[in-house]
């Protein structure tokens, strides 16, 4: 029986995939039998995301935002896009803008620049953090090339995009450049997991097994690195793009085992919360077709 997979990452190797990269590195797939292969989208410059690619049989699994379950279950044609594990148990993003500015909430976002990554509901969840700021939504949003887009910010080309605290965040701090943050929970936006294992629901039900060996052994890896910090740092360092190499591994490590949540539960999803982000995004008219959590996502991989 076939037991390779391929996992997509969702961007250039960071923090947010150590757990994966130390579970290769010390053979906990091997133990389990199956042959990984991690696809860096830089390969191909973001041409194709890591959910299309699932849905193309170009990848196995995705890392990907909540946000791409919803939107391929209820697009044209629909895909099974299911989610079996998530990284983080609370959300690590934000808003960022350079402290510099004038910029000091989300209101003040009105009528800046946004660098968007052109993700379905992206654009008008942003819009609406602002309302519930007290302003208009009115933010001017533009799409360069994904890949880049942190560095629009950094070079003052853009006002204001989307990070993650535990990797931008850590390189701004490290590059000495002060960043305001808005973080989706202080502006009554129950946002989703992100990033989150998924795959085809209807072929990983061909071989439960062998997705439930792959979380076992990314659990695994996820805890090693928890245990053995110094050395999973060392490991991710020779992995990562030569411009992220002044990052702070281990203060990024520390901020993300935080959120891999206690020994013996990463990856399990609270469906309530999943729950919560899906009517949120039904209310709010970003989505007109009402689905349940467990169209989109399951523990029953990690169990």
């Amino acid at each position: 029986m076939n037991r390779k997979l391929r996992l997509a990452l969702d961007w250039t190797p960071n923090i947010n995939h150590i757990g994966f990269f130390v579970a290769k590195e010390r053979g906990f797939y091997d133990q389990r039998g199956i042959e990984i292969e991690i696809i860096d989208p830089s390969s191909d410059h973001y041409r194709t995301t890591p959910a299309k690619k699932i849905e193309l049989g170009m990848a196995d699994l995705a890392l990907c935002p909540t946000e791409s379950l919803i939107s391929y279950r209820t697009k044209e044609i629909p895909f099974d896009l299911m989610a079996i594990a998530t990284v983080f148990q609370h959300d690590l993003s934000a808003i960022a803008v350079k402290a510099e500015s004038d910029i000091s909430r989300p209101k003040d976002l009105d009528g800046r620049s946004y660098a968007s990554y052109q993700a379905r509901y992206e654009d008008q969840i942003v819009r609406q953090m602002i309302r519930n700021d007290g302003g208009q939504g009115q933010i001017d949003v533009s799409y360069p090339p994904k890949l880049g887009i942190w560095n629009t910010l950094m070079d003052d080309s853009f006002d204001s995009t989307w990070i993650f605290l535990n990797w931008e965040g850590v390189e701004a701090e490290a590059k000495q450049v002060p960043l305001h943050y808005f973080k989706m929970q202080d502006y009554d936006v129950p946002y989703g997991y992100s990033p989150v294992v998924a795959g085809s629901a209807s072929r990983m039900r061909e071989n439960e097994s062998l997705y439930a060996d792959f979380l076992a052994a990314s659990k695994q890896g996820h805890e090693y690195a928890s245990a053995n910090r110094a050395e999973a740092a060392v490991s991710l360092a020779k992995l990562i793009p030569d411009h992220d190499q002044g990052t702070d591994l281990m203060k990024a490590l520390d901020m993300s085992a935080a959120a891999w949540g206690d020994f013996g539960a990463w990856g399990h999803m609270d469906q309530e919360s999943v729950s919560s982000f899906l009517q949120w995004i039904y209310d709010h008219q970003l989505e007109r077709v009402e689905i349940s959590p467990d169209e989109i996502s399951t523990n029953h991989y990690l169990e």
